[in-house]
């Protein structure tokens, strides 16, 4: 039985040994959204691999396509060797989940081409394609954006897909206009630290951060692209899926180390006051 989303993306370890990277995270929070989720990323043959992997089964996170590789040592976050890192081969290898998948979220830093072969397995199965950041070769950009569903930017990876800074709402509805204009029907991007944009065919929102008590900001975006593919992936509304994503940074962001901790009554608790229409 293949799950409703394939995450594409790092695992790591962090200082406590717990299982972390984007990926993972993603794919955790994913998991405690109610979603089914594989994992497809890379540890090593040794014992931190054989712990994550253990972590990532009790989190009800599918295993199945994690590479182990040999003469790889498992990363720790902030830690990228090249050994970590997603091959071509690797993403042929889970073309089934894949293809089954409803949607499948593809962090950028893994290898351009990698992450473009992913897309493209995707979207001729008519699975959904979540682009989380940008490419780390930007020749490949344009061909990226023509073959994603949803393309989600903090304001760094904002910049470098428009060339343009996007140092406020206005700037950042231009930028997801273009964008679209690439190919993606829906694009999120970071605005500052005032809050997120939402831009897609059903309108374009602004949604400023939830207040609340902020104790490590990492991890908040990993947690916003996961519930936004998990709302999506359902087939909720723009508008609900843009305040269930906002709810679960905000969430994750009352806790240290970056890992989502989601809870039904703290997405309800955090769940933002007000979506601001913006006319494009």
């Amino acid at each position: 039985m293949f799950s409703e989303v394939v995450v594409a993306g790092q695992i790591a370890r962090d200082r406590q040994e717990l299982l972390g990277g984007k990926g993972a995270n993603q794919a955790l929070a994913l998991s405690q959204l109610g979603t089914s989720v594989a994992l497809l990323g890379v540890v090593g043959r040794d014992s931190a691999g054989d712990a994550l992997l253990a972590q990532a089964r009790a989190g009800r996170i599918g295993t199945s396509y994690v590479v182990r590789r040999p003469g790889t040592q498992t990363a720790r976050l902030g830690d990228v060797p090249a050994g970590t890192l997603l091959t071509e081969a690797d993403v042929f290898a889970a073309s089934a989940p894949i293809s089954a998948a409803g949607s499948l979220i593809v962090q950028l830093r893994q290898p351009a081409a990698v992450a473009l072969l992913a897309a493209r397995l995707a979207h001729t199965a008519g699975t959904r394609v979540v682009l989380d950041g940008a490419p780390r070769d930007d020749e490949l950009t344009p061909d990226l954006l023509a073959l994603a569903d949803v393309v989600r930017a903090d304001r760094h990876d904002a910049e470098r897909l428009t060339g343009q800074p996007v140092p406020g709402v206005a700037a950042a509805v231009r930028a997801a206009a273009a964008l679209r204009r690439r190919g993606p029907s829906l694009v999120v991007l970071e605005v500052g630290a005032e809050g997120n944009l939402f831009a897609g065919p059903e309108g374009t929102w602004f949604v400023p951060h939830v207040e609340t008590d902020v104790v490590d900001p990492a991890g908040a975006g990993d947690a916003l692209v996961a519930a936004l593919t998990a709302a999506l992936t359902r087939r909720h509304p723009l508008e609900t899926a843009a305040s269930l994503a906002v709810a679960a940074a905000a969430a994750t962001s009352e806790h240290p180390g970056g890992r989502p901790c989601l809870s039904r009554p703290d997405l309800d608790r955090l769940q933002p006051r007000r979506l601001e229409t913006v006319h494009a």
